[in-house]
């Protein structure tokens, strides 16, 4: 089974560190991990802790994402039992590498210009005036305002890129390929616990899944207009999945041994990128994909392919 991993920044997940900051609720969520759900008075037994304790701390943890709580029935009344939301968390500090002996052709993509759709609802586009035909109808998806879409979202499937494959045009060597997205799940309202597994393909190879935290509505985003109601989703994340010679990255942090070699850049004349929640996924959180005119940042899905010369 696939393993599920939080990949944090350090000065943007504040909270996730102060969860962390804890002997007691790390062992907490060690103990956790090895069962598949233990209620408080299991954890407080098996800590020699006072129940009071495991509780304030098992709070903590929830409000930090890093474990989640589901109310069961018991002999005498409910319990509260408590699971892992991720196997792995793992701190990415982000450097800016050297560029030397290296060129870059960027282009940037508007997320309304898809070239193939496969969504399921709800799901929903909007432009920075307004909401694009009917709400939760997949079939909006082809309506031809979608051009304008600064922000998308759907529960399930996938919106697919078609970039030009540049390097081909210009005979070059390719040694990397990224793109970058500022991405966050959907959920009804907002919610910054309910983790997604949002997967990326190039030239139709899964190349890797990011699991986004949560659903982010506790501010407005920089550039969210002001006709975007508060209870809707915000803002997400800026990810960039970056495959090269020795695998796939999100942020630095390798993600999956897919190489370019993977992928057959070579072999066509455009570079598809398709941008979705799988079937088969652990966290069908659903997923938002922000463009011009919403969120933090006031981008396109950027494509950047760095070449040997």
């Amino acid at each position: 089974m696939a393993r599920n991993f939080l990949m944090i920044d350090p000065l943007q997940d504040m909270a996730v560190l102060k969860g962390l900051a804890s002997n007691v609720r790390v062992n907490i969520l060690k103990l956790i991990q090895k069962s598949r759900g233990m209620n408080v008075n299991d954890i407080a037994t098996a800590l020699s802790l006072p129940q009071s304790t495991v509780s304030s701390n098992v709070a903590i943890l929830e409000d930090a994402g890093l474990l989640r709580t589901e109310t069961h029935k018991a002999r005498k009344g409910n319990q509260k039992m408590c699971f892992m939301v991720y196997d792995e968390i793992l701190v990415a500090f982000k450097h800016e590498e050297a560029q030397a002996d290296t060129a870059a052709i960027e282009v940037a993509m508007p997320i309304g210009l898809y070239t193939g759709c496969a969504v399921s609802a709800p799901c929903g586009l909007c432009t920075t005036d307004g909401i694009i035909g009917l709400l939760d109808v997949p079939e909006t998806f082809l309506d031809p305002g979608r051009m304008r879409a600064g922000l998308i979202w759907f529960t399930r499937g996938y919106v697919e890129y078609q970039f030009p494959n540049n390097v081909n045009l210009m005979h070059d060597t390719l040694k990397s390929v990224s793109f970058s997205m500022e991405l966050s799940s959907e959920v009804p309202g907002t919610s910054a616990d309910w983790p997604s597994d949002i997967s990326v393909w190039v030239n139709s190879t899964e190349v890797g899944t990011w699991t986004s935290p949560g659903d982010y509505g506790d501010k407005r985003g920089v550039y969210t207009p002001d006709w975007w109601k508060l209870k809707g989703s915000q803002y997400g994340k800026l990810k960039t999945f970056t495959v090269n010679g020795q695998g796939t990255f999100v942020d630095g942090m390798k993600i999956s041994d897919v190489t370019l070699d993977d992928l057959d850049v070579a072999d066509h004349h455009s570079i598809r990128l398709r941008v979705g929640i799988s079937n088969d996924a652990r966290h069908p959180g659903g997923i938002n994909i922000f463009g011009r005119g919403f969120g933090n940042y006031d981008q396109d899905i950027v494509m950047r392919l760095e070449t040997a010369s």
